[in-house]
């Protein structure tokens, strides 16, 4: 076994003499470091150990090779020589096959793979191997297929994927677009750049005027565009296709069937595709010739992976930049705070494109006092009267609520029983099936996925007269069509967009003027331009006003500012309602005067007199047993083992306590919250700390979170 990660490595081989020529190779697997405490395994080469003089062929870093793995075998990524091995030459293993048609994986790439490990304390192995298609990490081919699976994705792409000839002209730039352009073309090597504009405002085509410029300059270039759902790709991949003539695109995300997903990937690593269009995994995208990156709607929580890894995307993307010396764009009318602070401080650059483009208007913004309000399907009277004046108008109107399915909880008013999840500390949801009027219902939960059917009674006492309490989208969508008969609603959220092809149904009918009243969740509230929309209505906006998560303010204040914009686009008047009994609360004055700076600026000094985050650094290990005593138990053993360590620096171990959601799928669930005032210091500890970890008895599994979203 090869040293642990981060250990140093090994020396740079000798040009000249047999003896000093590579013996071995390192090869990540995908397995789990935090018990095996790398993903890095030593194989011997073929006779002398000679690369390229030797009875084997040569063996580049970057390539794939199948190799020998207790009884099995694995598909495996060459990422080091080495003259020697730490292990008995005589237990080290020979290379196995190597995959002679796949793509040498480039030298940047595999940088950026190893700073993610360090970086999130994970073997190398964990984060290169999921990174890749899973036609490609197969080991053996599909039935009834000819070829390598990199031979029939070849084939797939130049079959499906021509590139585009009907150019479209792009509209000109106004003066705040111009300035923003100009500053990004002259950029040479790496920068950070905040392309901070406001809803409407056109950041669309400052991206794409400074990828085309890009592009101009060398004819290999490639760009990379990351998204933060997969809903807003089809009408990205559009715009792109008609601006780059000439140019294929690939897209990138999970929604793909795997042998489009495949065919894309290979495009784009091999250097077929010069434009990559994708979502958070994107960004670990093995691409030879990458010239820039942008990320749109970066303060997106989507970027953050919550499995696995639990790396960002948004800050690789960085990392990716500063490493081949390339600039990156950040967009969003609402940056994260971290974002904020870091230009604030001038580490990024800053661009404002402070006015909508054309005739667009901002919406005004306005909250509806709920106090002592009669609701009708949960919508106020004033609410009711502007979507029957925006309709009768022509025009279109949003209803965005944050809760898909029918109710959020069955209950008996008899007993107090509701319909809680039996694996999980979360209700189970009374989801609709079919069109509104539908009689068949069942029971799900969201989080674990285990549906039941609606009890003809109440399981505890036998009333037969079980209560939906609260609405989602499709209950929502229900009353809607009650209060405004003959007019054409349509939802989207993720029941919906789960069939393929149905969000951009949805989406395309709305762009079409076939729709006059949209439901939905945050799906809606992000990137679309609705151009008949001039009336946005907010419901359940007080959750995220008093929440114990001290994130929850900005993510709401994020989202009805996102859901906001989507208003007065086509510069008609137009307005946004926000339903809420604390009218009065100062996130929604920030809101009403679409003053994100201000709001911004008052969150950081509140976080910074308690010392959070971005003036902290934190980590969480998390635990999950059967029996929640037992994860607590190993998380009070883990924080009495780094006692000692955490002092040699600003350190500070919080107790264990269980997750908000302390039972998930089955399983009891816990955490450790750790937080340092530096960086440096945090990761020193959490080296220190991770050995003793693993040396822990436990019967428990355990992952650590670097820059943890969810607290």
């Amino acid at each position: 076994m090869s040293p642990a990660i981060g250990a140093a490595a090994s020396p740079e081989p000798a040009r000249s003499g047999r003896a000093d020529r590579p013996r071995y190779v390192r090869v990540a697997i995908d397995v789990p470091a935090s018990q095996l405490g790398t993903s890095l395994f030593d194989y011997a080469l073929d006779g002398d150990g000679d690369p390229e003089h030797g009875p084997g062929r040569s063996v580049p870093v970057g390539a794939w090779a199948v190799v020998p793995w207790g009884r099995g075998r694995r598909i495996g990524l060459v990422v080091e020589h080495s003259t020697h091995s730490e292990i008995d030459p005589a237990r080290v293993k020979p290379l196995g096959v190597l995959l002679d048609d796949a793509p040498v994986l480039p030298a940047a790439w595999l940088d950026l793979v190893r700073f993610a490990a360090r970086y999130y304390h994970r073997g190398i192995g964990e984060v290169a191997l999921p990174a890749i298609p899973k036609l490609f990490r197969a080991l053996a081919p599909a039935r009834g297929t000819r070829g390598t699976p990199f031979s029939r994705a070849r084939a797939r792409w130049e079959k499906a994927c021509p590139p585009a000839l009907a150019a479209t002209q792009p509209p000109p730039l106004n003066d705040a677009q111009r300035r923003a352009f100009e500053r990004l073309r002259t950029t040479e090597g790496f920068a950070v750049h905040l392309l901070h504009g406001i809803t409407g405002s056109g950041k669309t085509e400052v991206y794409l005027s400074w990828m085309a410029e890009v592009l101009a300059r060398d004819p290999r270039a490639q760009v990379l565009l990351l998204v933060p759902e997969i809903a807003l790709t089809p009408q990205l991949f559009a715009q792109l296709v008609a601006r780059f003539p000439g140019e294929r695109v690939a897209v990138l995300h999970s929604d793909l069937a795997d042998g489009e997903r495949a065919a894309h990937w290979l495009a784009a690593v091999e250097g077929r595709a010069r434009v990559v269009l994708g979502t958070r995994l994107a960004v670990l995208a093995p691409l030879a010739y990458l010239a820039a990156i942008v990320v749109d709607e970066e303060h997106d929580a989507s970027y953050k992976q919550q499995e696995g890894v639990r790396y960002s995307a948004r800050d690789l993307a960085i990392v990716a930049g500063s490493q081949r010396a390339i600039p990156v764009v950040l967009g969003s009318a609402t940056p994260s705070l971290e974002t904020w602070f870091a230009a604030r401080r001038g580490r990024y650059a800053m661009h404002a494109l402070p006015e909508r483009i054309g005739a667009a208007r901002l919406p005004a913004v306005e909250c509806v006092d709920l106090r002592g309000q009669s609701l009708r399907h949960q919508l106020a009277a004033p609410v009711v009267e502007a979507i029957e004046c925006t309709l009768g108008r022509a025009e279109q109107a949003l209803v965005f609520i944050n809760r898909r399915g029918y109710a959020p909880v069955l209950a008996c008013a008899a007993c107090g029983w509701l319909s809680r999840c039996t694996n999980c500390s979360a209700y189970r949801v009374l989801h609709r099936l079919g069109a509104p009027g539908a009689s068949r219902y069942r029971l799900v939960c969201h989080h674990c996925a285990v549906e039941q059917p609606v009890p003809r009674a109440c399981p505890d006492c036998g009333n037969v007269d079980l209560e939906a309490l609260g609405r989602g989208t499709q209950r929502l969508e229900e009353g809607l069509a009650e209060l405004f008969p003959g007019r054409r609603i349509a939802r989207l959220d993720r029941d919906v967009a789960r069939r393929r092809g149905a969000a951009q149904r949805v989406l395309d009918a709305a762009h079409a003027g076939e729709v006059d009243l949209l439901v939905g969740t945050q799906m809606l509230a992000k990137g679309h331009d609705f151009r008949r929309l001039t009336l946005v209505v907010a419901l359940d906006a007080d959750a995220g006003l008093f929440s114990a998560d001290f994130r929850a303010p900005e993510r709401l204040f994020a989202t009805l500012m996102q859901v906001a914009g989507r208003a007065g686009r086509s510069g008609a008047e137009s307005r946004v309602l926000v339903q809420t009994r604390f009218p009065g609360h100062p996130l929604f004055a920030f809101l009403a005067r679409h003053d994100f700076a201000g709001f911004a600026d008052a969150q950081l000094a509140e976080r910074r007199e308690v010392g959070l985050p971005p003036y902290r650094h934190q980590a969480m290990l998390r635990a999950e047993a059967k029996v929640l005593a037992d994860a607590l138990a190993f998380l009070s053993q883990a924080r009495r083992a780094g006692l000692d360590p955490a002092r040699d620096g600003d350190v500070t171990l919080f107790d264990a306590v269980p997750m908000s959601m302390s039972r998930l799928q089955g399983r009891e669930r816990a955490q450790l919250l750790v937080e340092a005032r530096r960086r440096n210091d945090l990761h020193r500890f959490l080296q220190t700390w991770l050995p003793c970890l693993r040396a822990l008895p436990a019967r428990v599994n355990w992952q650590l979170d670097v820059d943890p979203l969810e607290i």
